[in-house]
């Protein structure tokens, strides 16, 4: 005599949200660990409005200025 195979709908709900639980926690654990420091420096710029180093802040542009140039001997990395 087999035993009914069936489960019941407690049971395909665990099996449903443990995988996707599993997958959110990892998912965070991931976004979290790949973060940016965040330094006590960005902190007191943001106060004073200046920016840092690093930040992504780009200074503002000089009219009339190009690119900077590059010295003849430098080497660019391929």
């Amino acid at each position: 005599m087999n035993p009914n195979s069936a489960l019941s709908a407690w049971q395909l709900t665990v099996i449903a949200v443990v995988p996707v639980a599993a997958l959110v926690v990892w998912l965070i654990a991931i976004f979290l660990a790949a973060r940016e420091p965040r330094g006590r420096a960005q902190e007191v710029a943001s106060r004073t409005g200046t920016a840092v180093a690093g930040t992504g802040a780009m200074p503002a542009a000089v009219a009339g200025e190009g690119e900077p140039k590059q010295p003849a001997d430098a080497r660019v990395a391929a």
